[in-house]
């Protein structure tokens, strides 16, 4: 692991860009008083990245975050962009595409559906079907983008491939700071849900730099692809195969190895939640006025789903996608 580097703590470029963005606004930070009694806690407090940049997820800031540097750099007008996609990240991707003059090409697997494919169309994106799962579709994009001499643009790192999903980890950093600056006192509990584990890989960076120790952070996999937990244990990145979960945004049985290395130095738990108990997150999420899915509510399945917090407990939570995301 060494040759792999850890996540990016500078949200300043990211920062700056987002800026210069006229889809760009400070997503909320939202108290949660009535999750805070549900779990007899002192507070829970929701990043709600539901409106995110009108895309309806945390990955706008992304994909499009890395088009938008190559635009800086003069290199995204007329490139072609290939990824696979679960969907958020083939928003971001698209988004970015269109944005800056570029074309955007994503593969998607059988399971995805095809509302999403329709919501890529409509951005202008190339939709193609290829394989089973996640990983049979990431297979594809990789064949089709060195044969068409495009730029490969994955939400994923493994050997070999780092610059890109670095730069794309870092745009997530905006997120972390704009929490930064709402939030009266730092929390006690961070929980993180987690696919390849970009977004919690970058969550936990900045969280450390930040505030150091005192914040105790959990990574929340579904059960039925817990390959970051499996990777830490083992310690090296592994597959962790499994049956399909309806957490389909975070059902990624390979790690990214950048988030991998991050998270390994930087959280404190692993732990997985089954198919019943993802859906009870988004049903709590819902009964208190946070719609969302199982995947998106992930962070506070986990909450719901370990151990008893202490009562002074102070827990913070993303919300990383809308109901129809």
């Amino acid at each position: 692991m060494e040759a792999v580097p850890f996540p990016s703590v500078d949200a300043q470029g990211p920062r700056g860009l987002l800026a210069r963005c006229p889809h760009a606004g400070v997503t909320p930070l939202v108290e949660a008083a009535g999750l805070a009694n549900l779990l007899g806690v002192a507070q829970v407090q929701i990043k709600d990245e539901r409106d995110r940049m009108g895309l309806g997820s945390f990955k706008a800031l992304g994909a499009a975050y890395v088009i938008a540097c190559d635009a800086e750099d003069g290199t995204a007008q007329g490139q072609t962009y290939v990824t696979a996609s679960a969907g958020n990240h083939g928003l971001s991707v698209a988004a970015g595409a269109a944005a800056f003059g570029a074309r955007a090409v994503i593969f998607l697997a059988e399971t995805v559906p095809e509302a999403f494919a329709d919501r890529l169309r409509g951005i202008g994106a190339e939709v193609v079907r290829a394989g089973a799962d996640y990983e049979a579709s990431m297979e594809a994009a990789m064949a089709e983008a060195e044969a068409r001499g495009a730029v490969l643009l994955s939400d994923s790192s493994w050997d070999g491939y780092f610059a890109r999903p670095h730069r794309l980890m870092e745009g997530y950093n905006a997120l972390m700071a704009e929490v930064f600056d709402q939030i009266s006192a730092p929390p006690t509990h961070l929980f993180l849900q987690a696919g390849v584990g970009g977004l919690a890989g970058a969550a936990a960076a900045m969280a450390r730099c930040t505030w150091g120790a005192d914040v105790h952070i959990t990574v929340v996999e579904p059960a039925a692809a817990p390959a970051l937990m499996a990777s830490v244990q083992a310690g090296r990145a592994v597959e962790a195969p499994g049956p399909v979960s309806a957490m389909g945004r975070l059902d990624c049985k390979v790690p990214s190895l950048i988030a991998l290395r991050g998270l390994a130095r930087d959280a404190d738990a692993f732990m997985t939640i089954t198919e019943d108990e993802g859906f009870a997150g988004a049903q709590a999420a819902a009964d208190h006025g946070f719609d969302s899915t199982p995947s998106g509510a992930a962070g506070l399945a986990g909450v719901l789903a370990g151990p008893d917090l202490p009562g002074d407990a102070r827990v913070l939570v993303i919300l990383s996608e809308g109901p129809e995301a």
